[in-house]
């Protein structure tokens, strides 16, 4: 696990002694891999490239980057890791081929050679963010893995193309000097994350995920980032892959069904076990987590080390369901106490950390986790997945109960949400508790939940149901909401399913993945996701949705298969996620701080939001009326993210101005007949 840097050129008089920056670029991106620095660079083809090591298979310096192939054709810098080299590898010594190392990058690079950079690809199973030099053909291609695991940012900025691993890094480059997107702003103000379509600076974009994108120097003196990033081709592809599962689907009994998974996460969880440094896993004692450790347990000779947060409040703390988990499978384990005063220390490192605007109060615990695993560990697995691949958030089986409400006519559904949404959370809580419903109907109708439902029974398609439900709020704080994002999605059986893709290739790039990286990097750590090896999302999308949605849960058949490791008792309970008290610490202990941005003269100086809205938010969240901690804390974030500029050019506008329009008004994704086709 690495960060990585580069820069090309544009031809005709660009100085190539800017190229000697690429030293600096790398140096900002010491976090990510804190063991060893490199640079290599070619002036007259007007290329560099720069490495920062995470060293984790061969910590020799046979794994040094940038890398060249045994011909010499082929430079790389790579940050990632290929999970099953040692297969590629032995087919390589068996055609002749000897190596200086045992690295999977110098596997990888060998391959490209050998076999070709797309026949290659498709062929590894891992996560990468590749720069590849074709000195021959001066051809630069930059490649990012399937999943979007790993980040690769791209910038067009005076005379030259960039890319690297955090977008700090393009800041040490002379004339780097970005506007911020309005635009994209206005999407953070509704989600609380950057679609990963998107960028928060104008000029910069993200390879998309299992895109490749290869041009010369040539060819960037008449492109503009946008038309540069239209080039990138799919080598793989999602939609691909779901429309192949509903051809191909596994029609076996459950029971073989989760034989064939059982097998298939062995071999996964086993293959991320290779590592030359000490290696450990997250296990927050939820279904996914678990999974993950009992998989790795069963397949080593010595207790695994786990670790996990826990909180002072009992209703977010899993902290004694994980410590249990531990003691069953015999691990060693490791746990670390959240209190506000911890979380109010690390708050100020947030904007650096993920250097766009982000969000998810999750944020917190997951960097805070990532240093206590770091003081014993350099590698740790994680469960990141587990709920996109099997339908484990609760807008999925939400989503499978509520079929029959969308039957009703919109006026009457627009009514009954409106009387809903009057409703404070204790009073909706009171109201589930007074109706005769299931266990499982009435814990999803009380407090949030019920307060999502009341949010989105007027909606017209599933694009715009979708929108809602990952919404931080439908009160807006900003003079402008911003429009929602388009999502080709492709035709499925079941809306359940579609709910299921728009995750995968939105909120888990944009917020899951964005997430993890960061904080996982910042503490020089290397984060590994079974759950999301293509081999397991290409499973996945071959199953019914009846084995992963069943009798208002999720994850029906990952519990079945995780029954083989651990009794019922232990993981059966309702989903908690990983929560945050944020709400709680925003009128407590946090409030001061929350104070000072929420300030009025604060939100008016940076001017993205209506500050009489924000105040009376504040307002209302400090009279305990209502829970408006999501909306708060995006705010907080994005304000703290604008303080943390500096000197960098802000679009900034007035207070009775709106932030610039956000583009043309989204059409549907689906029309309501498709909609109400639930399957």
């Amino acid at each position: 696990m690495c960060g990585i840097v580069g820069i090309l050129l544009f031809p005709n008089g660009t100085n190539p002694r800017r190229l000697a920056t690429v030293e600096d670029m790398a140096e900002v991106l010491h976090h990510r891999g804190p063991d060893s620095g490199s640079v290599w660079m070619d002036r007259e083809a007007g290329i560099a490239f720069g490495h920062r090591r995470l060293a984790i298979v061969d910590l020799s310096e046979a794994g040094r980057q940038p890398m060249f192939s045994a011909s010499g054709r082929l430079v790389m810098t790579y940050n990632g890791e290929i999970y099953n080299f040692a297969e590629i590898r032995k087919e390589l010594e068996e055609q002749g081929h000897r190596f200086r190392g045992h690295s999977d990058s110098e596997v990888m690079l060998e391959a490209f050679e050998r076999y070709g950079i797309e026949a290659s690809l498709t062929r590894l199973a891992g996560m990468f963010a590749v720069g590849l030099w074709d000195r021959k053909e001066r051809i630069l291609h930059l490649i990012r893995d399937r999943m979007g695991k790993k980040p690769l940012y791209v910038a067009l900025t005076d005379g030259a193309l960039l890319f690297a691993s955090e977008l700090k890094a393009f800041r040490s480059f002379p004339g780097f000097a970005p506007r911020i997107d309005a635009a994209t702003l206005a999407l953070v103000l509704q989600r609380g994350w950057v679609p990963d379509e998107r960028c928060i600076f104008e000029g910069v974009f993200k390879l998309p995920p299992g895109s490749m994108l290869s041009m010369s120097a040539d060819e960037l003196s008449e492109m503009g980032a946008e038309r540069l990033r239209t080039r990138a081709r799919r080598w793989w592809s999602l939609a691909e892959v779901a429309k192949a599962g509903q051809h191909r689907p596994l029609a076996a009994d459950p029971r073989d069904l989760e034989t064939e998974l059982d097998a298939l996460l062995r071999r996964v969880v086993r293959e991320r076990m290779v590592a030359d440094v000490p290696l450990g896993a997250f296990l927050s004692g939820g279904i996914d987590s678990s999974a993950v450790v009992a998989l790795m347990q069963a397949q080593s000779s010595r207790p695994v080390r786990t670790f996990t947060i826990g909180f002072c409040e009992g209703h977010y703390d899993e902290a004694r369901h994980a410590a249990s988990i531990a003691h069953q499978l015999g691990t060693e384990h490791t746990e670390f106490n959240l209190t506000p005063d911890k979380a109010l220390a690390v708050i100020p490192e947030l904007p650096r950390i993920w250097d766009e605007p982000f969000a998810d109060e999750s944020q917190i615990p997951t960097l805070l986790l990532s240093r206590l695993a770091r003081q014993h560990v350099t590698v740790a697995l994680s469960g990141d997945g587990g709920d996109e691949c099997f339908g484990g958030y609760s807008r999925h089986f939400m989503l499978s109960r509520l079929a029959p409400a969308f039957r009703v006519p919109a006026m009457a559904r627009r009514m009954a949400g409106r009387a809903l949404t009057l409703l404070s959370a204790q009073a909706m809580d009171k109201l589930a508790e007074s109706v005769p419903l299931s266990d499982g109907l009435r814990r999803m109708l009380k407090g949030e939940s019920l307060q999502k439902i009341a949010r989105v029974l007027d909606v017209s398609d599933e694009g715009e149901l979708y929108e809602r439900l990952i919404s931080v709020s439908t009160h807006p704080l900003s003079s402008d909401t911003g429009s929602f994002v388009s999502t080709d999605v492709p035709s499925l059986p079941d809306a359940v399913g579609r709910l299921i893709y728009r995750d995968m290739v939105g909120y888990l790039p944009g917020d899951i993945l964005v997430k993890l990286d960061r904080a996982t990097m910042a503490a020089s750590l290397e984060g590994r996701c079974p759950f999301l090896d293509h081999r397991v999302v290409e499973f996945a999308w071959r199953l019914p949705t009846s084995v992963k949605v069943r009798n208002g849960k999720g994850k029906w058949l990952l519990r079945q298969v995780l029954r083989r490791y651990l009794p019922e008792a232990l993981f059966e309970r309702p989903k908690q996620g990983f929560n945050v008290p944020i709400g709680a610490w925003l009128s407590g202990p946090l409030r001061d701080w929350a104070q000072d941005l929420l300030d009025r003269a604060s939100i008016q100086r940076t001017g993205f939001f209506d500050a009489a809205r924000v105040q009376a938010c504040w307002r209302e969240h400090l009279s305990g009326r209502r829970d408006r901690a999501s909306e708060l804390w995006t705010v907080l974030m994005v304000q703290a993210w604008l303080d943390n500029l500096g000197s960098l050019p802000l679009p900034l506008r007035s207070a009775d101005q709106d932030i610039a329009a956000p583009g043309p008004a989204r059409s549907p994704s689906q029309s309501m007949r498709e909609f109400r086709a639930y399957g």
